[in-house]
């Protein structure tokens, strides 16, 4: 028998951007009859616009379809991503000149995760990689939290994430990970050309085996006394700090007639 070859979204700031980004994956769109208010009237408008029909739904269907009380009074069923898994994040990196990708090491909190790839989306990144065990999943919260992010950023769920970085070393990446204790700042530090930031979970940080694979580590300054961040905050830091890099770089070669790209990079893997 075929499966339901669907995925169910909630929450107004989701929706709406499936709706802006990727109207043609949405299936069907539920808003509850109670709620009118300018969000919601801009999301009917929207679906209008593309020829979408707003169906009625239940408190009862809107809670057994998102699983949570937290849907806003809105879902819709969209065709999910195809899942990519190592190789196919190798390929897709090989397809770009300078790519950034965030490796989460042991993220567990659904929230966290949510929030790291509405980050990584918004930073730029081309993907974003979790180990398969003892790591949060994409599920309904994680997409909330996302705001539409992980209906548009690929997710690599691997086996073994050790690997994984090796892989990506074998495709050019620089393996960089952030760790307190690093002697390097992430000022410092060239995140400019092929790059995979890699942020372990609060309190634990990254596992050995992530350690080793690192290339080189670099820590977050810290000015008061607040040992750690959350790791979204880390990884939006991390992130921007690598584009900003990239954005000065572009524009000290444009001025030189190029060249400057990679200088100061540590010793290759």
């Amino acid at each position: 028998m075929a499966t339901d070859k669907r995925t169910w979204v909630y929450g107004v700031h989701a929706v709406s951007a499936l709706l802006e980004r990727a109207p043609e994956r949405v299936l069907e769109l539920f808003i509850a009859p109670h709620r009118d208010d300018p969000r919601i009237r801009s999301l009917r408008e929207q679906a209008d616009s593309l020829g979408l029909a707003v169906q009625e739904a239940s408190a009862d269907m809107l809670l057994k379809r998102s699983g949570t009380d937290s849907h806003q009074g809105v879902i819709a069923s969209i065709r999910p991503q195809r899942p990519w898994d190592e190789h196919e994040l190798a390929r897709a990196l090989s397809g770009h000149g300078a790519p950034l990708v965030l490796v989460l090491d042991g993220v567990t909190d659904p929230h966290n995760l949510g929030a790291c790839l509405r980050v990584a989306d918004a930073a730029g990144a081309v993907a974003v990689v979790v180990p398969k065990d003892r790591a949060a999943a994409v599920d309904g919260v994680v997409r909330k939290v996302a705001a539409g992010a992980a209906e548009f950023l690929p997710v690599a769920t691997v086996t073994n994430l050790a690997r994984t970085l090796t892989l990506l070393k074998e495709q050019g990446v620089w393996i960089v990970g952030t760790d307190a204790q690093a002697s390097q700042s992430l000022y410092e530090a060239d995140l400019r050309g092929s790059l995979a930031l890699v942020l372990g979970a609060e309190g634990g940080g990254l596992r050995r085996l992530t350690r080793e694979r690192c290339d080189f580590l670099v820590r977050i300054p810290m000015a008061g006394g607040v040992a750690s961040l959350n790791v979204s905050v880390a990884a939006g830091i991390a992130l921007f700090e690598a584009q900003r890099q990239r954005r000065a770089g572009q524009g000290a070669a444009a001025a030189q007639g190029g060249g400057a790209q990679g200088a100061g990079r540590p010793p290759a893997h």
